[in-house]
């Protein structure tokens, strides 16, 4: 017998089409119930039901109930992170389910990747803290600086709570159409809480785009640029 991490188990359970779409639609980092999931998946919800269980035993999604209504969300931020990676592979080698269009347009711009900005945004605004000296990479990770601790503080985020906290602060994470790296971590989360505050962008609640009003773009780049 093989030693080590079975990575089959997890691609067959992420291969399957149905669980595919239904772990796509988690990555809104949204929880969603069994019949949300069916809906999306374009399956039974007893179908639904059935590839819940199997994700939740093999890891993959956390189910919560409330009330009467169980919610199924990822099971956390390397799920996420994991997924984002593998659309990224998938675009990159020609395997896409259907045209580009004007939803694609704008969840490549700037959409949610779980709790974190991602798509042209994300990634220019990474490229942009990492060119500041507000990050710093180390061993091929970000790395918060003393200037960074500063810049965020002032912005309006609470470094030392985060860093205090159990999550890691800073996390590298590959941008599925830009192939390059998105800021993940407790930072990454914040940093989108705090454009949605300030009322520079907000969710679309039908997908998971993030659109910024004319004066959101215009003050990330007065801020960030």
């Amino acid at each position: 017998m093989k030693e080590g991490p079975d990575i089959a188990k997890l691609a067959a359970l992420i291969g399957d089409p149905a669980r595919a779409n239904m772990l796509t639609a988690l990555m809104s980092g949204k929880a969603l119930t069994a019949s949300e999931l069916a809906l999306e998946a374009g399956i039974t919800l007893q179908t639904a039901s059935t590839h819940v269980a199997r994700l939740a035993d093999g890891g993959l999604v956390r189910e919560r109930r409330q009330g009467r209504h169980k919610y199924i969300s990822l099971a956390g931020e390397e799920v996420a992170s994991a997924l984002e990676t593998l659309m990224g592979l998938a675009a990159g080698i020609g395997h896409l389910r259907s045209r580009t269009g004007p939803r694609d347009a704008a969840l490549r711009k700037a959409r949610v990747c779980y709790n974190h900005l991602a798509g042209d945004m994300g990634t220019r605004l990474f490229d942009r803290l990492v060119a500041k000296e507000r990050l710093m990479i180390v061993a091929e990770a970000p790395k918060l600086t003393a200037t960074g601790h500063a810049f965020f503080c002032e912005f309006g985020i609470d470094i030392d709570r985060l860093a205090a906290a159990r999550a890691p602060l800073c996390r590298a994470c590959l941008d599925w159409s830009e192939r390059r790296t998105h800021l993940a971590g407790s930072l990454g989360r914040a940093l989108l809480e705090r454009f949605e505050a300030l009322q520079w962008a907000r969710r679309d609640p039908a997908s998971r785009a993030v659109h910024f009003t004319a004066r959101g773009a215009e003050d990330f780049e007065k801020v960030f640029g």
